[in-house]
């Protein structure tokens, strides 16, 4: 990583059950296990270093909200609310946010299908057409300078089945 480079991490909301209203659908018990799963690991990576402790926030929707809560209480960080980041909201006004935020802050998302897919694929490939799949709970790890369109890169990505 170059000494300019800020880390995002971009994350799918665990498993949710099927149901309506969208925002108010829960974590399903496997679902919460995926958050569990992830939190842990990424806190042993915190811990070692290997990571910055980042700055979390979450889509309003209770699922989001759920995996979030896991990751805050590991962590040891507050939990922020973006309106902005539900599933059909905009990738360019998620980089747009990105490019305002202060240099150096390491950022964690935790939002839905189809926008964390489309917003890593802004940000890595220049077009969110471009898009990544995310599986339930998954992680993109993305480095970048600064977080326009193509220029991010995809350092890592990780789910809840590659730790078991």
């Amino acid at each position: 990583m170059s000494s300019g480079a800020r880390q995002l991490l971009i994350m799918r909301h665990g498993e949710a059950a099927p149901g309506f209203p969208d925002h108010a659908r829960l974590l399903t018990p496997r679902g919460e296990q995926e958050a569990d799963s992830m939190a842990r690991w990424l806190a042993v990576r915190i811990e070692q270093g290997e990571l910055a402790l980042p700055i979390l926030y979450a889509s309003p929707y209770v699922r989001a909200q759920q995996t979030a809560q896991r990751f805050s209480d590991a962590l040891g960080v507050a939990l922020h609310t973006l309106d902005f980041i539900t599933p059909d909201d905009s990738p360019a006004a998620v980089s747009d946010w990105l490019l305002s935020q202060p240099e150096g802050d390491a950022i964690m998302l935790v939002s839905h299908m189809p926008l964390v897919g489309d917003l890593t694929g802004l940000l890595v490939e220049g077009a969110a057409s471009q898009g990544v799949g995310f599986p339930t709970a998954a992680i993109a790890e993305l480095d970048a300078d600064v977080w326009a369109a193509g220029c991010a890169r995809l350092t890592r990505f990780t789910q809840p089945g590659e730790l078991l």
